[in-house]
């Protein structure tokens, strides 16, 4: 039986206050949520919040791309660009024109629907096939484990480039699922080798042994018991994945063997930027889309750093 008096005299002595109102400030006090709390430690990493922000002002302006751009992506003006000369930033164009007219900032504010398309479908696909694939080699062990990660490590020797060039080569005009479905293929690797980790672990805890000795079915335990366990270490590996599908995809389209002009992506937009650097000194064609490139890729990379650090309760923020 619980002793009322010792509590109430521990709870005065604890806080110096009169009996009952000691027992309601203790009462009061209830540890925080797990979730409060990662916000609050994320909060504490400014550069994760000012990136969050920038992402979040991104993801406004993909999704209102019809609304906000002043002009049509891919609507060609040859009096503007006259005799393939690129139009200097103005008044009524900011970013400037491309060689054929068309407005650089409404193919910029478009490109970035692609951008964004890519890096969320590619990583959704890469840690929905990576995360399956650790758990049950984590879980399972022995012979399973073993395949799993030496399928692993060989895909990882393999220059993913080469097979991504190669993949879509076959395609005349790729469209933004089919280099998705292509990155996210070659992008499970790392995600299954962290999952893989967790679930070493996560297999030999309590709860785990405890649903097998009642006859929980392995994929129960698998994926719903353990799973949601190591969903910090995924979340970041996700974050961390999205500007490296970026990347992935502007390096394809640079290349000619992604998103195919006159569709805007910010790689294509890069592909003439060196011509008519060097023959008009167009230094906009090259500097914008690269800016925004780089802007994003480590917009994300700061907002997984933030996560982890959030999720880690041995990492500390000042």
């Amino acid at each position: 039986m619980i002793d009322r008096d010792a509590t109430f005299e521990r709870a005065e002595l604890s806080t110096g206050l009169p009996r009952a109102t000691a027992l309601e400030e203790l009462v009061s006090e209830r540890p925080e949520s797990p979730w409060r709390l990662t916000g609050r430690r994320f909060l504490r990493h400014r550069l994760a919040v000012v990136s969050a922000v920038f992402l979040l002002a991104l993801f406004l302006v993909a999704l209102l791309a019809p609304w906000i751009a002043p002009y049509d992506p891919n609507a060609i003006d040859l009096q503007l660009a006259q005799f393939g000369r690129p139009a200097e930033p103005s008044l009524a164009h900011p970013m400037g024109s491309d060689q054929v007219g068309r407005d650089l900032l409404s193919r910029l504010i478009y490109g970035s629907r692609v951008s964004l398309a890519v890096g969320f479908l590619a990583t959704g696909i890469s840690i929905m096939v990576g995360a399956a694939l650790g758990a049950i080699a984590g879980y399972l062990g022995r012979w399973v484990d073993m395949a799993i990660m030496r399928l692993a490590d060989l895909l990882l020797a393999f220059p993913p480039l080469l097979f991504l060039m190669g993949v879509l080569a076959g395609f005349r005009s790729p469209t933004i699922l089919i280099i998705s479905a292509a990155i996210g293929v070659i992008g499970w690797m790392n995600v299954a080798r962290l999952v893989r980790g967790e679930f070493l672990t996560l297999r030999t805890r309590e709860y785990a042994e405890a649903a097998r000795a009642i006859g929980v079915p392995t994929w129960a335990i698998i994926f719903r018991e353990l799973l949601p366990n190591a969903m910090g270490p995924i979340i970041v590996a996700a974050t961390l994945s999205i500007p490296a599908a970026i990347l992935t995809e502007s390096t394809l389209s640079f290349l000619g063997f992604g998103i195919q002009p006159p569709t805007a992506s910010w790689g294509n937009m890069l592909q003439n930027a060196f011509t008519y650097l060097r023959d008009y000194r167009a230094w906009w064609m090259g500097f914008y889309p690269g800016l925004m490139i780089a802007l994003t890729v480590l917009a994300f990379n700061f907002v997984g750093d933030g996560l982890r650090d959030a999720l880690d309760p041995r990492s500390r923020i000042d």
